[in-house]
């Protein structure tokens, strides 16, 4: 598969894809899920919710950090990780503006 032409793509255009791309685990959308039901700092039961092995889980939190939909915090010997709220509005915006978008006609094919 060839290199993917970023550069002709603004940046709010590929910070977007980035998260799209991200998002597109079901591991992910579960953490994504979990953080906001706890609506609050989650520190280690991530394993236990989700169900898959600790390395696993760590993995798709640092490619959940890396977009910034989450942040974290070290407390004592755990880390503990919350929804970065200013980056979740910021995201929801960007998609609710490309899916608000109007439609020319529904019936095109």
């Amino acid at each position: 598969m060839g290199l993917t032409r970023t550069d002709i793509f603004t940046d709010e255009q590929n910070a977007l894809a980035d998260v799209a791309k991200v998002l597109g685990h079901p591991a992910r959308i579960a953490i994504l899920e979990h953080l906001i039901q706890q609506n609050s700092c989650v520190c280690g039961d991530l394993v236990n919710e989700i169900g898959l092995a600790q390395a696993t889980i760590s993995q798709h939190l640092k490619e959940l950090k890396r977009v910034g939909l989450i942040k974290g915090t070290v407390e004592g010997t755990s880390m503990c990780y919350c929804i970065d709220v200013e980056t979740w509005e910021k995201t929801a915006g960007q998609i609710g503006a490309l899916f608000g978008r109007g439609i020319l006609s529904a019936n095109c094919c």
